[in-house]
């Protein structure tokens, strides 16, 4: 071992870019401080400017279209309930602008005058989302409520003439509406009537205004650019994934040039073109950027749209913001985010595999260090939570530690992930939700088998939803681990579901299914009642203001598990919430993980 955790840790990583109104200024999220902050740069590589010295974490950054200033959001402690924020470039002057630390907002974007901005808050009703639009220079209870929501509203875009706005409501991850909202005579207008789980989501206005482009999966399994007609509502396909997803779009609304994804298998291909000004159908391509890595997103346009500024990382590549000639695809690099002096050819790449498990090919990442030795290395078997989530090629710091040290790392993305399909990823739900158990256990037969795994050496992982495969794997298939590490994990459904924020619960309801007619099943699967089945030692992690998954979850199984007889140990942060932000805490809890794997695995 060359490095410690601290070490790994220190890895840097730049993303979030925006540009400025000037065309010069670049702001972008950087780590260097040990939680993201926002920076800027007015060239390619050169000497960044620190421009946010907090100790919480910035979610997100936006500069204004038109002035100097730009809006960013931050949560206290990992509370998640986050403020809207004005940093005036020229001055550094920060200002509160939302005021209502009880309440969560989401950002919904500048108006294209730079006089206001959108959100959507539960200061109302903390179960759901109302939609407010604010002027840029106004303060706390300053907000006009424009529309009130029933659920869980997001500000999609603003109408070119401001006129405007889209709001996506999301029914569960897997569906979702899309309605046009007048900010004049507050009406409703419903864009996207339709029967059954369809998905409607990166939704833009047309440069014309006269109608949207979206991403939907109504007509196929997986989801494809599509154009929606204003007037009449009429959906024409523009560009179908090839059975991939097509996972969002970027548009400039004066020039009609775009950026949109394709998720191939995790890997991201990104065409670049310009929309046809008679027929919004029909557009120009242009070529593919030269970008390393395998995973691309954040997509920015200059005030001009001859440049877009993204996000790339790879297996053995960090996170860095990379700006694109639009005409050429010429990519250059903007930030040189650190790999804290660990030489980046020492990185290590996985190779993409599929499982078989009960007729199903399950897709996972496989990493294995440079060396395995004579009996096969250890293995941690890395689950994602969501569940409707997945596993990409990015850089993981963790992940090079771990391998770094000589244990192998397997990623699956199970039934239930997201990037394969809606049928993928309803395969999981309600009483499916233990087939998905069923393909860590198969998953964990194929490292058994590998000849560069040691079969007694198997580590189950994982975070939030990960956390629960983790304890389900090791009451259900006991006797294939070695040990198991639930971070931020679910050990009750039932409790769960009766704690977790008022404005989550009608969506975890709609995939794990509901308190008042799935009581009985959500308690059969629930870890915590099938503690005694555990032998592996295990090693719990969590945030003490965790708004999603409350720390409850983790002190009821700790403490069952111990009266099991389990080998236990327990790790809660304070300041932390639904996951560990800041890197004194992250690098205590790997330090922690890496002990324990040392002293059981």
């Amino acid at each position: 071992m060359a490095y410690d955790i601290e070490r790994y840790l220190n890895v840097r990583s730049a993303y979030g870019a925006s540009f400025g109104p000037d065309g010069e200024h670049l702001s972008f999220l950087m780590t260097t401080t040990g939680v993201p902050q926002v920076w800027t740069l007015t060239e390619a590589r050169g000497w960044p400017v620190q421009r946010t010295f907090y100790d919480e974490r910035i979610t997100f950054a936006s500069w204004s279209p038109t002035r100097p200033e730009l809006i960013f959001g931050m949560d206290e402690g990992g509370n998640e309930r986050a403020q809207l924020f004005r940093l005036e470039r020229d001055t550094g002057v920060i200002e509160n602008l939302t005021a209502t630390p009880e309440a969560k907002h989401r950002w919904g974007g500048f108006s294209h005058d730079g006089e206001r901005f959108a959100f959507t808050s539960n200061r109302r009703d903390e179960s759901v989302f109302d939609v407010y639009v604010q002027d840029r220079d106004a303060v706390g209870e300053a907000a006009t409520l424009v529309c009130e929501g029933d659920g869980w509203l997001t500000v999609s875009d603003w109408h070119p003439d401001d006129s405007h706005l889209l709001v996506s409501q999301a029914y569960s991850n897997f569906d979702q509406d899309l309605y046009e909202l007048s900010l004049e005579t507050g009406e409703l207008r419903h864009l996207t009537p339709h029967d059954g789980d369809v998905r409607y989501g990166s939704a833009s206005y047309a440069p014309d205004g006269a109608g949207v482009y979206l991403v939907t999966d109504r007509d196929g399994d997986t989801l494809s650019l599509a154009y929606l007609d204003g007037e009449t509502l009429a959906l024409e396909t523009v560009a179908d994934g090839a059975g991939w997803n097509v996972d969002g779009i970027a548009l400039d609304h004066e020039s009609g040039r775009f950026v949109y994804s394709r998720n191939v298998e995790g890997y991201t291909e990104l065409t670049v073109g310009a929309f046809d000004d008679e027929e919004p159908t029909a557009f120009e391509t242009f070529p593919t950027p030269d970008l390393p890595g395998g995973v691309s997103g954040g997509v920015s346009f200059s005030p001009d749209a001859e440049r877009v500024a993204l996000s790339t990382t790879g297996d053995a590549i960090n996170a860095n913001v990379f700006v694109v000639e639009v005409e050429t695809g010429a990519a250059e690099q903007w930030t040189a985010a650190p790999t804290a002096g660990i030489p980046p050819e020492t990185f290590r790449e996985s190779a993409l595999v599929h499982v078989e498990s009960d007729g199903l090919e399950v897709p996972g990442f496989l990493s294995l260090p440079e060396e395995t030795g004579d009996g096969g290395a250890p293995v941690i078997v890395d689950i994602h939570g969501g569940p409707e989530s997945q596993r990409r090629p990015s850089f993981s710091a963790a992940k090079q530690y771990f391998l770094d040290r000589g244990y192998a790392y397997f990623e699956p993305n199970v039934r239930g992930s997201s990037g394969y399909g809606s049928e993928y990823a309803s395969l999981d739900d309600v009483e499916l939700r233990m087939d998905s158990v069923a393909d860590i256990e198969a998953c964990a037969a194929f490292l058994a088998e590998h000849p560069a795994v040691d079969p007694d050496r198997l580590v189950a992982m994982g975070g939030s939803y990960g956390g629960f495969m983790v304890l389900a794997a090791l009451t259900e298939y006991p006797e294939r681990w070695a040990a198991g590490v639930d971070i931020v994990g679910i050990a009750n459904f039932v409790t769960f579901l009766e704690n977790t924020g008022e404005w989550r619960r009608a969506l975890r309801e709609a995939e794990y299914g509901s308190l008042d007619e799935d009581r009985a099943f959500l308690e059969s699967i629930s870890p915590i009642n099938n503690v005694e089945r555990i032998a592996a030692p295990l090693f719990v992690l969590h945030g003490a203001n965790d708004p999603r998954v409350p720390v409850g979850e983790a002190e009821q199984i700790a403490e069952r598990a111990a009266e099991q007889g389990v080998p236990v140990r327990k790790l809660i942060f304070e300041d932390e919430g639904h996951g560990f932000s800041k890197l004194e805490n992250r690098i205590e809890a790997y330090s922690a993980i890496a002990d324990f794997l040392d002293e059981h695995v």
